[in-house]
């Protein structure tokens, strides 16, 4: 194993330091816990997003933090839920007196311990809103999309929904738009190579020369199939097909798209993708509304990548150009 760490049971923790120490414009580090708020948190009067999950997707969570998206966020050990402790207190660090809204991917650990957290706020008086992300399009067949896992479209439902907080938004609105932009938002990854968890040093998968699992999960839990890898036109079409036989458009529709690498796969192999699923949009008569290329919801090191559409009306148009300022992601 090499990675640039210091002790493996320290990763979480020293990566949130680490965000908090090099982008203090935009966060803060809550002592003692490993949180991270938006650096002049709280404010009054407005609605509150809470977000996180396990470590190792980075910059997913913490460095979506900021205006315009998330007003705290919890991490986590590698691939482990944050426990209720830590939500508890980074929610009141962020409650400005308008309830907080709890924005997670749908992950059993995550649900347990985020619903106990939520519990306990109401307990201390404060209001909570809890939607969970179901984006991942092979994780379960469309009659039971509510048990789907959060991928990276999450990130362009934290966008949404940290736009129309930003607006003063209440709670109950807020929550709509976060639905509202989860269930136009479907997603679809292809996984080249295995992840390193720290503490074990090992790969958590194996694929053989030349192999691609179609539909991996970004824990590394198993796809829809593994084939033999294809070009960048063959496996765009691919994930491109399966989300648009998930999420209907019609000729003369926008979308929103993000091509999401997970942690090893260069810049440049993400820009042939998109020319690829551009290409496969433009034929089929949908316009392209927004764009986003890049790493936003990584697996550590996994190679590969995932398409995100986000199915856009004039709402969540308007919400994703809002202004942001965190430190994976500024628009103005």
């Amino acid at each position: 194993m090499r990675k640039l760490i210091n002790e493996p049971d320290r990763v979480a923790a020293e990566t949130i330091e680490g965000l908090a120490l090099a982008f203090p414009q935009y966060v803060r580090r809550l002592d003692g816990w490993p949180c991270v708020v938006r650096r002049n948190s709280p404010h009054s009067g407005k609605v509150a997003i809470l977000t996180g999950g396990g470590s190792g997707h980075e910059p997913m969570f913490a460095a979506f933090t900021g205006r315009g998206m998330a007003d705290a966020s919890v991490a986590g050990n590698i691939f482990a839920s944050p426990p209720p402790p830590p939500i508890v207190e980074a929610a009141k660090a962020a409650h400005g007196g308008r309830g907080v809204v709890f924005l997670y991917g749908n992950y059993a650990g995550d649900v347990l311990n985020f619903d106990v957290a939520a519990e306990m706020l109401e307990g201390l008086g404060i209001r909570v809103g809890t939607v969970r992300i179901t984006d991942d399009v092979a994780s379960a067949p469309a009659d039971r999309s509510e048990e789907r896992r959060g991928i990276a479209g999450g990130m362009l439902v934290m966008k949404a929904a940290g736009a129309k907080a930003e607006l003063g938004a209440s709670l109950d609105e807020v929550m709509a738009a976060a639905h509202h932009a989860n269930e136009n938002t479907r997603t679809m990854g292809v996984a080249l190579s295995s992840c390193i968890i720290p503490a074990s040093g090992r790969p958590i998968f194996a694929l053989g020369e030349g192999e691609m699992e179609i539909g991996m999960g970004i824990h590394g839990e198993p796809g829809v199939e593994r084939g033999k890898l294809g070009t960048a036109d063959q496996v765009a079409a691919n994930m491109v097909g399966r989300i648009l036989a998930d999420l209907p458009f019609k000729r003369g529709d926008e979308a929103a798209v993000m091509i999401n690498g997970l942690g090893a796969t260069p810049l440049g192999e993400l820009f042939i993708v998109f020319r690829s699923v551009a290409r496969l949009l433009t034929s089929a008569g949908i316009g392209i509304g927004r764009s986003y290329v890049g790493n936003y919801v990584t697996s550590l090191e996994m190679a590969g990548c995932s398409v995100s559409l986000m199915r856009l009306d004039a709402e969540l148009k308007s919400l994703l150009f809002a202004a942001a300022e965190t430190p994976a992601l500024v628009q103005v």
